[in-house]
């Protein structure tokens, strides 16, 4: 167990570092010239993504500060750690990309992830979640996305129970990343951000990794999203 998680944290290292590389290159050429200096529209994926996304990864930061404070384990802590940071500074990114096209970092208009139904509007029957496939509920907005109670809960564990309730919360997020993640490589057109989405797949599914052994350590299961 131990070899298994010093690979999976090399492996997350690796990635994080590749991506903080990858988006600082992204930002540098989104509002570029050459075959990106289209502007996104503002019902385009490219926009839905950084703006859903941006939301999205917002909540795995407050978590992960959240569990930072609830339990003195250092593995736990450290992952915490890096999804925090890694997040923040992606969250960062996209958020730069709106402003670079001049769009607005809230669409009143357009529900969460209504972008991912524009693949022949039929997002919802390709493996990712469609517009329309997950009931938004105690200020749960996104697939993956914990509520208002799941949150409640996991602010008043401590020790090996915050530990627990973090990896389980997280795994249901980082899965629902996922698959929004890979309906931006599929549907964006700009390519330095497909490039940060292929990114935060793989680097997501090494921590999902991770944190089923690190469940399976503390005597706990994966729970159902």
């Amino acid at each position: 167990m131990i070899r298994a998680t010093r690979t999976h944290w090399a492996a997350i290292a690796a990635v994080a570092l590749a991506l903080l590389f990858a988006g600082a290159a992204a930002v540098a050429s989104a509002g570029g010239g050459g075959t990106e200096s289209r502007t996104p529209s503002a019902d385009s994926a490219d926009a839905g993504f950084a703006r859903d996304m941006s939301v999205h990864h917002q909540q795995a930061v407050e978590m992960s500060f959240i569990v930072r404070d609830r339990t003195r384990d250092d593995e736990v802590r450290r992952l915490a750690y890096d999804i925090a940071n890694t997040q923040a500074n992606q969250r960062g990114m996209m958020l730069g990309w709106l402003d670079l096209w001049g769009l607005p970092k809230l669409a009143a208009d357009s529900e969460p992830m209504a972008w991912m139904a524009q693949e022949g509007g039929h997002g919802s029957h390709t493996g990712h979640p469609g517009h329309g496939t997950h009931e938004a509920k105690d200020g749960s907005l996104m697939q993956g996305m914990a509520t208002r109670t799941d949150l409640g809960r996991l602010g008043k564990a401590s020790g090996k129970q915050a530990e627990i309730e973090y990896l389980q919360l997280m795994l249901i997020h980082h899965n629902g990343g996922i698959s929004m993640a890979e309906g931006c490589v599929k549907l964006c057109t700009v390519d330095t951000e497909r490039s940060l989405a292929q990114g935060m797949v793989d680097a997501q599914r090494s921590e999902v990794e991770l944190m089923v052994a690190l469940l399976h350590k503390r005597g706990a299961e994966v729970r159902a999203s």
